[in-house]
């Protein structure tokens, strides 16, 4: 884990001497204070890749992506702001901007069509729409296929590719698959693609959280708490209701507030024109964000507060990712397709740039790490590996080859590995392997002291 150091807090402030703050971030793409929401093509921006080094060819791909944009997952996404909004008409209690945003929130939420009786007339299309891939996600996995085929042709338009494609049993995972399996066939009509989903691959795929990773997990909850009050309704409750009093007493502001955020956020994952993000001004945007970034951190990223343990929920899905590249033998490629609660952990327990920075000082979280950097709708982690040109036409071990270099592309953009090269972004796949099974192994042994001494 990166800690920070003092050469590493100096070349931080350097950095921010010419790069932007995350507050200047959000308020140059308000959609970024999504988080998690975050469509991905509104963070996207195509980079030129660096040339492989001279002699060398692309053969395969190693990769996790996250399903796209989708519906908000529970019913309470939408009634928990929806209800209390619809009780406050009753009793009279909605200011006329209050009044507009509850119609908004009712004509998307219910949805003309279809309409289906059997739900009582409460949120119609929503109900059956929970989770679902959007066609906003649709549309980022079609662009992610296609670049895929446009970056790596060596790998993607080869005759008679292997492409193995598996997802987690979730339909918004697997539609994601569909998505960018038809983008790859149809750059190359060769491609032998195979598809899997089961259960079997769930414990690697979308590992559950146990050992000392639930444990350290357990005591989230309190860190999180500390920074409940970066949330402040008080002036958006005036803009939506026109009874304090009556707030105070039928009302948790600041749950509604949090909710209603979310959904606003959760608007560029559909092809509407309904923006509720004028609802909240700069600074409740960025606290709204900055309380996110700090749950997130501590939940899943490597955050000091719990141990650093987070990222090794993913501990299985990296074994897979080294044990699967042994095997190959020729050119082909492996996608999986998940969840952001397995990228952004995998991300950190890769150490991709920075995303395995540990600070300390929560409050000074922003200015290192940031989550919509790593995990927006559709995020992925595609490592490519290089072979020299001469053992194209030749059998070859990857495993025991010493001529293997690999790059790593964090939502298509060249980032840093834990290990020294030469020649950046290229790294040699025989050290950062060896790097990797030691990281696991020092853990597993960490795991199994700190767990034993629990019993």
């Amino acid at each position: 884990m990166k800690r920070l150091t003092l050469m590493m807090m100096v070349a931080a402030w350097a950095i921010s001497l010419t790069a932007q703050t995350a507050r200047e971030e959000i308020e140059a793409n308000k959609y970024v204070a999504g988080s998690n929401y975050l469509d991905y093509d509104r963070l996207f921006t195509p980079q030129a890749l660096t040339p492989a080094p001279k002699g060398y060819v692309p053969f395969y791909m190693s990769h996790y992506g996250r399903h796209g944009s989708r519906w908000l997952i529970s019913k309470d996404s939408y009634s928990s702001v929806v209800e209390p909004m619809q009780k406050a008409k009753m009793y009279g209690k909605l200011t006329a901007k209050g009044e507009e945003v509850l119609g908004q929130l009712e004509s998307f939420v219910k949805l003309p069509v279809p309409n289906f009786p059997a739900l009582d007339g409460q949120y119609e299309g929503a109900q059956l729409r929970l989770g679902d891939l959007s066609s906003v996600g649709e549309r980022q996995h079609h662009g992610i296929g296609k670049r895929m085929a446009q970056n790596f042709p060596e790998i993607f338009k080869a005759k008679n590719v292997a492409i193995d494609a598996r997802s987690t049993v979730v339909v918004r995972c697997i539609l994601s698959m569909v998505a960018e399996c038809e983008e790859l066939m149809a750059a190359n009509p060769t491609a032998r693609i195979h598809n899997e989903v089961s259960e079997a691959l769930q414990y690697y795929m979308n590992a559950s959280r146990t050992g000392l990773v639930k444990t350290m997990r357990e005591k989230a909850g309190a860190v999180k708490r500390q920074y409940g009050n970066l949330v402040k309704p008080d002036r958006l409750m005036q803009v939506l209701f026109n009874d304090q009093q009556w707030v105070a007493d039928s009302l948790k502001a600041d749950r509604l507030m949090y909710n209603l955020f979310e959904i606003a956020t959760n608007m560029q994952s559909h092809d509407t024109d309904i923006d509720l993000y004028p609802l909240f001004n700069n600074d409740e945007t960025y606290d709204q964000w900055r309380t996110r970034n700090i749950r997130w951190y501590v939940d899943y990223g490597p955050a000091p507060q719990t141990g650093g343990a987070m990222p090794f929920s993913q501990k299985n899905l990296l074994r897979n990712i080294i044990e699967t590249a042994d095997t190959i033998t020729q050119t082909q490629a492996t996608l999986r397709f998940g969840h952001e609660v397995c990228v952004m952990p995998l991300a950190c327990l890769l150490e991709l740039d920075d995303c395995a920075i540990a600070v300390d000082d929560l409050n000074e979280l922003d200015k290192y790490w940031r989550n919509y950097r790593i995990y927006p709708m559709a995020c992925n982690i595609q490592l490519i590996f290089y072979k020299p040109k001469k053992t194209v036409n030749s059998p070859f071990s990857i495993v025991n080859s010493k001529d293997i270099l690999v790059k790593a592309l964090l939502n298509e953009r060249e980032c840093r590995l834990p290990i020294k090269t030469t020649q950046y972004p290229y790294y040699n796949w025989a050290d950062l392997r060896q790097y990797y099974l030691n990281k696991l192994d020092k853990f597993d042994q960490r795991e199994a002291a700190e767990m034993s001494s629990k019993n």
